[in-house]
C-alpha cells in the first residue's frame, strides 16, 4: 500500500479502470472526490476516480487555505454544522493530517468597545464550548488596545477599542488534496488525471447507470469504466456531468468567485492572522510561509469554469477593504500574487424528492447507479465523501461497512513524531540544510526520506529549485515519480506554490521543471519547449488583473462590525 502515483506508469491505471468492473466510479480529482475514493476504498471496495485534469486543479488549490468552524455559521444560529466543522478541525490537525493542518491564532479587532467586546466574547465562549475538553487549540484570550497593536502593529490604532484572539487551522489546500488521493490509492483505488468522462452509461432499458465513458486527454483514446456506482463530485462542473446522461439532479449549482491577494510578509507588520468585517463579509489577512494571503471576495460568475480570473475591480476592492484597517496602506506594488476559485453553492431544484438537503451540501441519487453530491466547504470534505459514499452503497445488495476515515491517518502523518526528531540527522545524511529538511516535514511528513532518497543518485536534486525559496529540485521529481505531475502546470501550480508566492508566478523556473520532468517522462527537446511556452502563457494569464494601474477608489467611512 505504496500511495504512489507514478505518471510514467498511467498505462497500468489506464488497463485497471478499463479492465473493471469497479463497485464505485468517482469522477471529480477536488478534495471531495479524492475523499469519496478514499472512504469508498477504505470499506474494501473496488474504486477509480478520473480527474479530466489535474488533481485540485479547481476550487481545491484556490481556497483562502484554511480549516476553520466558521464564525459565520455561528452568528447565524447554525450550531449543528459549527460543531461538525470544529470536530473536522481537531481531527486533521491531531490525527489525520497533523503535518499539513496546523493551528493558527487570528485577532479580531474591535471598534466599538461596548457593543462588540461582549457580542463577539459571548460567541468565541460558544465557539471554544463547542470544540469540547480535549482540544488541539488554546482559547480565546481578550486583549486590550495597545495588547492588540502589540501583536499587530500593521492595525491603524484610531478608534482601536481591544481585540479578541482565537485559533483556527491552515492548510496547503492543493497538498492535502494530493495527498487525500495518494492515500487512496495506497488503499486500493485507482486515481487517473487527465481523464474525462464523456458520457454516462445505461443498461439496456435506461434505468440504472453502470459506469462512464472516458477520454484519456494524454492519447485521445476512449474507453468505458464499469461500475456498480457512479459517484459525481465535480463542484461547479457537477450539472455538466448529469447533463452527459440527460440526468435532473435535484439541486442546482450555481458559481461564486472568490479572490485572494498574496502579498510579502514585511508588507503587514503583525505576528498573528487577523479576520475583521467588511461592507459585504470578512476579510482575512492570512499567514503563508514568507507571505500573507488578503481576501476574498464573493461574486456572481458565469465564465470559464477551468479557469476564472480575478479582475482589476476584484483587486481594487481587497486593498480598499484591507487599507481601511492598516496603517501602512497595500498598493498594488505590494501584490505579488493573485488567484482566484469558484465556489459551487447549491440551491434545491423543485419537484425532486430523491435529495436530500443540509445547510452546507447536498446528496441526490436521481438515478440507481448515480449519485452526487455539491456544494459544503474544504473543513468538512470527509463528512461530504462519507454521505456520498453511504449514499451510493444503499442499494448494493450486500453489506458494506460503514466509514472509517475518522480513524485513519493520511498518508505522512504515520511517524511523523519520530522523522521530525531525526531532522537534523536526515539533513546531514542528504546533505541539505536543515531548514530545507523542516520545509519538507510540512509538505511531506515522514515521507520526507522518501522525497530526499534521489539526492543519493543524483546530487544535483539537493540544490534549490529557484534562489529565494526553499523548494528543492527533489520535490519535483517526486512529483513525477509519486504524485502523478504530467504537465510543468501540475508542478508550479499545486505540487509547488510558485505560482502564487513568486512575482513571476514561477516562470523563471518553468525551463529547469521542464527538464526535471523531460528527463523522467521522456520528452523531446520540442516538448519541453512547449511545456515552458505554455506556463508561461497560463501564468501571465493568471496575473492579468495586477497588470492595470487603476487608481483606488477611497477607502469607506464605515467601521469593521462583528462578523
Amino acid at each position: 500500500m505504496s500511495g504512489v502515483l507514478d505518471a510514467r506508469d498511467r498505462s497500468t491505471a489506464l488497463h485497471k479502470l478499463a479492465a473493471g468492473p469497479l463497485d464505485v466510479l468517482v469522477i471529480g480529482g477536488g478534495v471531495t472526490g479524492a475523499g469519496a475514493a478514499l472512504d469508498a476504498a477504505a470499506r474494501g471496495l473496488r474504486v477509480g476516480l478520473v480527474e479530466a485534469r489535474d488533481l485540485a486543479s479547481g476550487t481545491s488549490s484556490r481556497s483562502s487555505k484554511l480549516i476553520h468552524g466558521g464564525l459565520r455559521y455561528l452568528e447565524q444560529g447554525d450550531f449543528k454544522l459549527v460543531r461538525e466543522a470544529l470536530r473536522e478541525r481537531d481531527l486533521l490537525v491531531t490525527r489525520l493530517a497533523p503535518h499539513l493542518v496546523r493551528p493558527v491564532p487570528f485577532l479580531y479587532p474591535l471598534y466599538r468597545k461596548v457593543v462588540e467586546r461582549p457580542y463577539v466574547g459571548a460567541g468565541l465562549v460558544i465557539y471554544d464550548a463547542m470544540e469540547g475538553t480535549k482540544r488541539p487549540v488554546p482559547h480565546h484570550r481578550h486583549l486590550t488596545a495597545r495588547g492588540a497593536l502589540r501583536r499587530a502593529p500593521a492595525l491603524r490604532p484610531e478608534r482601536l477599542a481591544g481585540a479578541m484572539v482565537y485559533y483556527d487551522a491552515q492548510v496547503d489546500d492543493a497538498r492535502h488534496t494530493l495527498t487525500v488521493a495518494r492515500t487512496a490509492a495506497a488503499h486500493g483505488a485507482t486515481v487517473l488525471t487527465r481523464a474525462t468522462a464523456t458520457a454516462l452509461l445505461r443498461q439496456g432499458d435506461g434505468a440504472r447507470v453502470t459506469g462512464a465513458r472516458v477520454r484519456d486527454e494524454e492519447s485521445g483514446r476512449s474507453f468505458d469504466v464499469r461500475a456498480g456506482c457512479v459517484v459525481v463530485c465535480a463542484g461547479v462542473w457537477t450539472d455538466l456531468v448529469h447533463s452527459l446522461g440527460g440526468v435532473r439532479p435535484g439541486y442546482e449549482v450555481r458559481m461564486s468567485k472568490g479572490v485572494h491577494l498574496v502579498v510579502p510578509r514585511a508588507a503587514i507588520d503583525a505576528e498573528t492572522g487577523v479576520i475583521v468585517r467588511t461592507d459585504k463579509s470578512v476579510l482575512f489577512f492570512i499567514p503563508w510561509g514568507e507571505r500573507w494571503i488578503v481576501g476574498t471576495t464573493d461574486t456572481d460568475w458565469t465564465g470559464d469554469r477551468a479557469e476564472p480570473t480575478a479582475s482589476s475591480k476584484d483587486v481594487d476592492y481587497i486593498l480598499a477593504s484591507a487599507n481601511r484597517v492598516l496603517a501602512a496602506p497595500l498598493t498594488r506594488a505590494d501584490v505579488i500574487g493573485v488567484y482566484a476559485g469558484l465556489r459551487p453553492l447549491v440551491a434545491a431544484a423543485a419537484d425532486t424528492p430523491t435529495t436530500k438537503l443540509s445547510r452546507e451540501h447536498v446528496v441526490d441519487a436521481p438515478l440507481p447507479g448515480l449519485v452526487s453530491v455539491a456544494g459544503g466547504k474544504f473543513t468538512t470534505y470527509r463528512l461530504m465523501a462519507r454521505d456520498v459514499v453511504d449514499a451510493a452503497v444503499a442499494d448494493f445488495g450486500r453489506p458494506v461497512p460503514e466509514s472509517v476515515t475518522g480513524q485513519l491517518p493520511l498518508l505522512g502523518a504515520d511517524g511523523l513524531p519520530a522523522v521530525r526528531a531525526a531532522a537534523q540527522r536526515l539533513a546531514e545524511d542528504y546533505e541539505v540544510p536543515i531548514a530545507a529538511v523542516e520545509h519538507l516535514l510540512t509538505r511531506y511528513g515522514s515521507l520526507v526520506p522518501e522525497v530526499l532518497e534521489p539526492v543519493r543518485r543524483d546530487r544535483s536534486l539537493a540544490r534549490p529549485l529557484l534562489a529565494g525559496y526553499q523548494y528543492l529540485r527533489a520535490e519535483v521529481s517526486y512529483a513525477v515519480t509519486h504524485e502523478g505531475a504530467l504537465h510543468v502546470e501540475d508542478v508550479l501550480a499545486r505540487r509547488i506554490r510558485l505560482l502564487i508566492e513568486s512575482p513571476d508566478a514561477g516562470a523563471a523556473a518553468a525551463p529547469e521543471v521542464a527538464a526535471i520532468m523531460g528527463g523522467l517522462l521522456g520528452w523531446s527537446r520540442r516538448r519541453r519547449a512547449l511545456e515552458v511556452r505554455q506556463y508561461e502563457e497560463f501564468a501571465a494569464a493568471a496575473a492579468e488583473a495586477l497588470q492595470p494601474a487603476t487608481e483606488l477608489p477611497e477607502p469607506a467611512e464605515t467601521v469593521p462590525v462583528p462578523a
